[in-house]
């Protein structure tokens, strides 16, 4: 089984295809405007069953959008409870701070950039860890 999952956000979205056994296949922040066309690649690339939306803030227009240009594709939205907090500290394990910085907490920090697609990893690794059947 494979799951696509999106953090949708207003002006960017976290976009990641992750494997049944948590692997990340693909992971990417891609413009709002341009997420028909990235999921749409992604979708041929990987095939996964099943998309996980986010239900935040703007989770009803990236469920259009998707439901127009991949209407074969089956949408479940998946709860965003507490994804931020868990993506930065998955952006600091994957990219541990260097130079100075690596005497100060990580809790402390702010990533560089945004984290929107370890938001989008998380959704589908908590839905695949929970998922009925497994």
């Amino acid at each position: 089984m494979v799951v696509a999952a999106i953090d949708p956000g207003r002006e960017k979205c976290g976009l990641a295809v992750v494997a049944e056994d948590g692997r990340v296949l693909d992971q990417a922040v891609v413009a709002t405007t341009g997420l028909a066309v990235e999921l749409s690649e992604r979708v041929r690339r990987f095939a996964p069953s099943l998309l996980l939306i986010g239900n935040g803030t703007t989770s009803r227009d990236a469920q259009a959008c998707v439901r127009e240009a991949l209407p074969g594709l089956p949408i479940m939205e998946a709860d965003e409870y507490r994804t931020t907090e868990d993506a930065r500290r998955a952006y600091w394990e994957a990219n541990p701070p260097g130079g100075w910085r690596r005497f100060f907490p990580t809790s402390m920090q702010v990533p560089p950039v945004p984290v929107d697609d370890f938001v989008a990893v998380l959704l589908a690794r908590r839905y695949l860890a929970r998922r009925p059947g497994k």
